[in-house]
């Protein structure tokens, strides 16, 4: 029997109606979240993320502030922009779409950002609350990856045997401390399995929920997986194939088709955690602007 396709399309709409709503009620408090986006360079990729960002926040009644810079942008005009955004009541998130060009330090960049708009929680301010178990802005495809596990009928975290592989800032250390902590949105036992594991299969196979996260596609087959298992993809990874216009196509870090004969559900790469990252997004910015009118 197949797996269950966890559809992250349907459970990102889920989110985003429930939002919309809180934002229809904020603005009768006279409360519109805002989210101030900056882009730097004319990356085609991430041209086309923020744009689905902003397309998003219209779609949800948050107020959009976009900032499209050129290329040779100086590293001093670039702080000075956040500098203003910090100060803007307008703007309760800030978003710096990376990577930003090399003249540029990226981590003082990130780090100039008023924690309390750090929507995208990688101030290591919020990192600190999130692994101490204090309130704070959750890195958003991780964030992401916990709601749909949470939304999905079956699926049980507590007390879960929950396998992660990969351990990068962006995704497997800031999941790994969400699922441990002792709360209804953790107490799992969770394994990080890395380059220098010596048998990740071994660690895959006992798993309750798999979670790939390697960049490498692949990096998970069915033989890893036992019956019956929850497998997440996270991986993003282009791959040549002629038939595709672009010349490529998307696929996750698992193989997706033999390990959906033995998983109970599976996320799809696309339309898999992809979508949630950006809801995750838009939920720290309303959360943001509770905070900031005392509201939470």
């Amino acid at each position: 029997m197949s797996a269950y396709i966890i559809d992250g399309k349907v459970i990102a709409a889920q989110i985003r109606e429930e939002l919309k709503a809180e934002v229809a009620n904020l603005k009768q408090k006279n409360i519109v979240p805002g989210l101030g986006v900056i882009l730097v360079g004319a990356d085609p990729a991430s041209i086309s993320y923020v744009t689905a960002k902003e397309k998003a926040c219209e779609e949800i009644g948050i107020y959009s502030e976009d900032n499209r810079l050129p290329a040779d942008t100086s590293e001093k005009d670039l702080l000075a922009l956040v500098g203003r955004m910090n100060n803007n009541p307008k703007i309760n998130g800030i978003l710096v779409q990376l990577p930003l060009p090399k003249h540029i330090d990226e981590q003082k960049v990130l780090l100039a950002i008023d924690p309390a708009k750090d929507v995208d929680g990688f101030h290591p301010m919020n990192v600190g609350k999130m692994v101490v178990g204090d309130k704070a802005f959750l890195p958003c495809t991780p964030h992401g990856v916990v709601q749909m596990l949470l939304r999905t009928l079956g699926v049980n975290l507590d007390g879960a045997e929950v396998v992660i592989v990969g351990r990068s800032n962006i995704v497997g250390k800031p999941l790994a401390n969400m699922l441990i902590q002792k709360s209804k949105t953790g107490n799992a036992t969770v394994t990080v399995c890395h380059t220098r594991t010596k048998d990740i299969k071994a660690h895959t196979l006992r798993a309750d929920i798999v979670i790939a996260a390697a960049g490498r596609p692949n990096t998970i087959t069915a033989d890893m997986v036992k019956d019956g298992a929850v497998v997440i993809d996270v991986g993003v990874n282009r791959i040549e194939d002629a038939t595709k216009k672009s010349g490529f196509r998307l696929v996750g870090d698992c193989d997706f088709d033999a390990i959906k004969e033995k998983a109970s559900a599976i996320t799809p790469v696309p339309g898999g955690v992809g979508p949630m990252t950006i809801t995750m997004l838009l939920y720290n910015t309303v959360e943001s602007a509770k905070n900031a009118n005392n509201l939470l």
